[in-house]
């Protein structure tokens, strides 16, 4: 597994938002947004822009602990004005990225994934977080959605890294993600190599880059892969394919929905 650079990481930022902002001008922001369905489309919108302003403030600070809310400057948008909410998304993006690009990702700074406390994990994690905020703009927008190889792929990765972490943590869900010498294979049919193999043991689960034979096996675009692995596009979809025991994966989907 290879992480996109540091920089990559900031652009990204910046140009999902900008995606995402497209999709929500112009649409009904009391809309219900499909793939959250406690959020209207203006809920969504100022979930992400809150949550990048405290990731950069949590950084430009060095913070040791979370921040509350209250200390991050501008965490809401002033009025339900759409063109105030366009604008606080952009100068939200581009004042997170530019702190986390002037702080460089080896800083220290403190989050809520123990392994690794840095401003380059922030980095990725706001990257990926839009890159999955903006499938549900979209989706609620009724508006197309494309993402980059390298960016789906990365967000297949993060996730499995984050689910990994909670079971160590002792979720209680992820918990449940083991035993029965069970796997899922996930291949993607338009970018080579793109592959991962899931595997349950006694003691959890683990994953690798890797083809092999499983006791399911999801296959589709790359794209369209990460969208049913975020739980964004269903797994019976006719985007893609599903081989095998459909339960396991149904299993996995439901005991990683945390996120």
């Amino acid at each position: 597994m290879t992480l996109l650079t540091h920089e990559r990481y900031c652009d990204e930022i910046i140009l999902r938002t900008d995606a995402l902002r497209a999709a929500v001008r112009g649409a009904d922001l009391d809309a219900t947004v499909p793939t959250c369905p406690a959020w209207t489309l203006r809920d969504l919108a100022v979930h992400v822009g809150g949550a990048q302003r405290w990731a950069g403030e949590i950084v430009r600070t060095r913070a040791t602990e979370a921040l509350p809310e209250e200390r991050v400057p501008a965490f809401t948008p002033d009025g339900d004005d759409p063109a105030v909410l366009d604008a606080w998304l952009a100068d939200g993006a581009a004042t997170t990225a530019a702190t986390l690009r002037e702080a460089g990702p080896e800083v220290k700074a403190w989050s809520w994934y123990e392994r690794d406390q840095s401003a380059g994990f922030w980095a990725r994690r706001m990257a990926i977080e839009t890159v999955v905020h903006q499938a549900d703009a979209a989706l609620a927008a009724k508006v197309p959605y494309e993402m980059a190889a390298d960016l789906a792929a990365d967000t297949i990765d993060e996730w499995l890294e984050i689910v990994a972490f909670a079971q160590a943590e002792g979720d209680p869900e992820a918990a449940e993600l083991r035993g029965g010498d069970r796997s899922i294979h996930l291949h993607a049919t338009d970018v080579p190599d793109a592959e991962w193999l899931i595997e349950f043991g006694e003691d959890g689960f683990t994953w690798r880059r890797a083809h092999g034979k499983a006791t399911v096996a999801l296959r589709g675009p790359l794209t369209d892969l990460m969208l049913v692995f975020n739980r964004r596009l269903a797994p019976d979809s006719d985007r893609v394919e599903l081989l095998g025991e459909a339960e396991l994966l149904d299993f996995w989907l439901a005991r990683s929905s945390f996120g």
